[in-house]
This record gives C-alpha cells, structure tokens and sequence, in this order.
C-alpha cells in the first residue's frame, strides 16, 4: 500500500482537488445543497482524500527522520570521541598508578637496603628455549651495568643475573637459565644449598636447591631466600617456594625444586644492582 502510495500520491491528490473544485461549484450552482451526485462522488472520493493524507504524513515522516538523522550521526560521533578519551584518561591513571606502586615498593626496599646500588632498565625481548632462559635490557656498560650484577624487580624478588653487557644493552640469564648457580637458604629451617638452573625443569618454569644438608626437613610452601655465601650477592633476596623434595638417583644426596616468586613472562622494568652492602 505504501509503495501504491509513493508511486501514485501525487496523482491521487490532483484528482481529489479536481473533485473538490467540481463538487464546491455544483454546491454553489445547488444553492449550498448537496446533490446525489455530489454525495456519490463524496463517498467514492473519502477513502482517496484519507490514503492521500496517510502518505503525506507518512511523508513528512519520512523527511523529518532524515533531516535529523545527520544530527544524530554527528551526537554519536561525538560521544564516541568522549568515550574514547574517557578510556585513555583511565588507561593513563592505571599507569600512574601502577608507577607509583612500583615507585614505593622501590622506596621500601631501598630503605631496608640502604646500600643497594641500583639501575633500573627495561625488558626489550626474552629468548627461552631449551638451552636457555634469558632476557633483554634496555640498559648497559654506558650505565654501569657489569657481568654479574643481579636482577630483581621493584619488591626485591631475585630476577637472575647479568651474563653480558654492550654499551647500552645487557643480557640476563634468569633464574630457571640452565647457567644460574647461586647460594640458597630455606627460611623456615635455614638449610642452606645451592640454587641451579635444570634441563629437565626450565621448561616448567622451576630451578633446584642442591645439595641439602643431611636431616634436612623441608615442606612444600617453605620460603628460599639467597644466602649470600661468597659475597657475589647479596643475601636475603627471596627467590621461590619449595615445590616438593626428591632424592637424587645415586640416593646419596637430596634436593628440592623451587618455583620462582618472579613471573618471567611478564616483566616490563626490572633493577639491576650494581652494588651492595648489605647493613641489615
């Protein structure tokens, strides 16, 4: 019907007019009486004249949709770019804030370590395969970065350790790196060993804590801390929890595998220490 309309209405219009026009002049020439014939044309014309003013507001409904129909475009362009920048403002705050944390964590761990000599850098690419586990830095020798110097984030959790420098990049082998040898203490029973980096045990992301004293007693949960034996690092950098404690297969020494605190795959900055003394 409204296609009929749209194709039509204009036609039908010019005819109800006609109609109109002859119908006032017989009225006219009747001296104001309605004649049949004008009462037939009247009845014949009704439905007409009524189709003609659907589609003439059906029309004007149409034109109206579209006139405003830019107006809401450009409103929801509008609030789309509002809510855009709403996302960035938020985005921004959450770095601010993540920033700040990290810039208090530092505080605190320089105030308990008040020698620690430290770099911050930042983590430009990881390499783990299944000969190595290292990571990427965005800082080096320019900096004062040497071979050696530990790694931990901004909460002081042993990242691993220098393996080489350029001018202004350094490598780190991790703590999981098949290279990693580095003095450990069990806090709960301070059972010293040796933490090292494992073939078999890099790929699940743990290390092993050689070489446990005889007797040693030793549950799943217990902290491992660095020992700091040999004064190559510092002591008390908290490394991991001891996954579980198995025998070796000669059965003359045991050991335990450790899962680090440290979430390697997630890293953005980390502080290299270029030098300690350790007051506490």
């Amino acid at each position: 019907m409204k296609d009929f309309l749209r194709q039509n209405g204009i036609l039908l219009l010019v005819i109800a007019l006609l109609l109109s026009i002859l119908i006032g002049a017989l009225s006219f020439v009747m001296g104001g009486q309605a004649d049949p014939l004008s009462n037939i044309v009247n009845t014949v014309t009704a439905p007409v004249r009524g189709g003609v003013a659907a589609a003439a507001d059906w029309v004007e409904g149409v034109y109206d949709y579209i006139f405003h129909y830019g107006e809401m475009e450009a409103e929801l362009a509008e609030l789309r770019a509002r809510v855009r920048k709403l996302e960035e403002q938020v985005r921004q705050g959450e770095e601010a804030a993540r920033e700040n944390e990290q810039l208090r964590s530092l505080l605190d761990l320089t105030a308990r370590r008040r020698s620690l000599s430290l770099e911050t850098a930042k983590v430009t690419a990881r390499s783990t395969s299944n000969w190595e586990s290292t990571l990427t830095l965005s800082k080096g020798s320019a900096d004062g970065i040497e071979a050696g110097d530990c790694v931990i984030t901004e909460t002081g959790v042993l990242v691993g350790v220098v393996d080489k420098t350029g001018i202004n990049w350094s490598t780190v082998s991790t703590i999981v790196d098949t290279d990693t040898e580095i003095g450990g203490i069990v806090t709960r029973t301070y059972s010293a060993g040796v933490l090292e980096g494992d073939f078999s045990l890099m790929n699940q992301g743990r290390l092993k804590l050689n070489y446990l004293p005889e007797g040693a007693q030793l549950v799943s949960g217990d902290e491992v801390l660095t020992s700091g034996r040999g004064d190559m690092f510092p002591s008390g950098l908290p490394v991991g929890q001891v996954e579980g404690v198995f025998t070796n297969p000669s059965g003359q020494t045991r050991y335990a595998v450790v899962v680090p605190s440290v979430k390697l795959d997630s890293l953005i900055e980390v502080f290299v220490i270029k030098d300690f003394e350790i007051t506490e």
